[in-house]
């Protein structure tokens, strides 16, 4: 079904390769849809299409190849520092400032490191690996939010698509009313005023379906802002809403949603913190080798020595510094617990929302709409047979389009939160490839 797993940064000519084929699919996709634009599109292609288009997913790509470069310098040892310099200059006298005349005057070169033990290395590297996970993180959360808005954008114009073609039907159905009545009227079996009536549906009709089209063509515009690929319309195929996370234990749902794994990296990261905190305890060495060249009467020396900070009050600085970072560490873990609470009572909130969505259209649909239907044939009927008026029949398609318009409203509520409660999860295959290859 779904997941997500820790992922390592990866080399860049595979993060190099990955972009390539990501473009190119891109790319392919966007040509098909360009050079065919009267091909629906569906559901799948638009979470793709918004996915490959977002700019807030590339710049969280972006981000995880900053921390990358980071995680891979941070085991080095900082850089070596070349020393120069003239000691013990004569400023006066007849030697004054002559470097080679006086036996203490000296031409220094130098080299000085700091030495940076190995664990604390270590430890460095790992926070460092750390926040690339957390960037990770960031990324899959931000393709979950894509792919949910994306998706509710998507929802929304299938539902007034469907909305706008009940209204074009409901219009057509006038407009043979009124051709019917004025007919009838002609012959003398319909009168002046029932035809007049007619028209005065027909106008209501043709100015609900041009509301209609105007939100068709807002909807577009919305889905547009995702997928940035131009499309007629999309695909009358709504999925089957099926939903998996209520069914997934409380303490699982780190490894389904990315909002949930950001705040266990978050852990991580705190305590990596605190690692490198308890290893910068212990101060770092720098130790230096320094040639000194006298006048060629004079020998040449060589020096060289150790530097050792001293913590003469550890217990205000380092240890407040592992303090510090020990405390985020539990602010972490209550943020975490917080967080799987919040996600839980939401996936519970809407997965009974969704199941009541789901019940009451049925019912609609098993009881009111059918009733709806036989009330128009039934005054259709009586309206044909000279017991009935078209104002009857008017009203009882009026009221038949009132009752499909409430079932597409609440199939588009059912759909919608559908969509915040399933496409904020990353499927598997997107978790467990490199973030620049999707």
């Amino acid at each position: 079904m779904f997941s997500i797993s820790p992922s390592q940064p990866a080399a860049t000519p595979r993060r190099e390769r990955g972009l390539r084929l990501a473009l190119a699919a891109a790319l392919s996709l966007a040509a098909t849809f360009a050079g065919a634009q009267t091909v629906p599109l569906t559901l799948e292609q638009a979470l793709q299409l918004a996915t490959q288009a977002s700019s807030s997913n590339r710049a969280a790509q972006a981000a995880i190849e900053a921390s990358g470069m980071a995680a891979a310098r941070a085991n080095q040892l900082p850089d070596p520092m070349l020393k120069l310099g003239i000691d013990n200059l004569p400023l006066s006298g007849q030697d004054k400032f002559s470097a080679t005349a006086d036996s203490m005057t000296m031409r220094r070169l130098g080299i000085e490191q700091q030495w940076v033990s190995a664990d604390k290395r270590q430890a460095r590297q790992e926070r460092a690996k750390r926040a690339v996970a957390m960037e990770e993180g960031a990324y899959l959360e931000n393709v979950g939010k894509v792919r949910e808005e994306a998706g509710k954008a998507w929802l929304t114009l299938l539902y007034a698509q469907r909305a706008s073609r009940l209204y074009g039907q409901l219009e057509q159905a006038m407009a043979d009313d009124v051709a019917a009545a004025q007919a009838a009227h002609r012959g003398a079996k319909a009168t002046a005023a029932e035809v007049l009536q007619a028209q005065m549906e027909l106008a209501q009709g043709r100015d609900d379906s041009r509301r209609a089209a105007q939100e068709v063509a807002s909807a577009r515009i919305a889905l547009a802002r995702w997928v940035r690929t131009p499309f007629d319309a999309v695909a009358d195929a709504p999925p089957a809403m099926s939903a998996h996370l209520p069914t997934i234990p409380t303490a699982d749902l780190e490894h389904y949603h990315a909002g949930v794994l950001n705040a266990r990296r978050a852990i991580d990261l705190a305590d990596a913190d605190t690692a490198v905190a308890l290893r910068e305890r212990h101060p770092d060495w720098s130790f230096e080798a320094v040639f000194n060249q006298r006048g060629s009467q004079y020998g040449n020396m060589l020096s060289f020595g150790v530097s050792i900070p001293l913590t003469v009050n550890r217990g205000q600085r380092q240890d407040r510094d592992v303090a510090e970072k020990s405390a985020l560490g539990t602010k972490a873990r209550l943020q975490y617990e917080d967080t799987l609470l919040e996600m839980r009572s939401q996936i519970e909130q809407m997965s009974l929302e969704l199941d009541s969505l789901r019940e009451r259209t049925a019912q609609l649909n098993a009881t009111l709409l059918p009733a709806a239907q036989q009330q128009v044939e039934l005054s259709v009927a009586a309206y044909r047979g000279g017991a009935g008026t078209l104002s009857a029949v008017f009203k009882a398609r009026r009221t038949l389009l009132e009752k499909q318009l409430q079932i597409n409203e609440l199939d588009k509520q059912c759909a919608l939160t559908w969509a915040r409660l399933e496409l904020h999860v990353i499927p598997h295959d997107m978790a467990n490839q490199p973030r620049t290859a999707q």
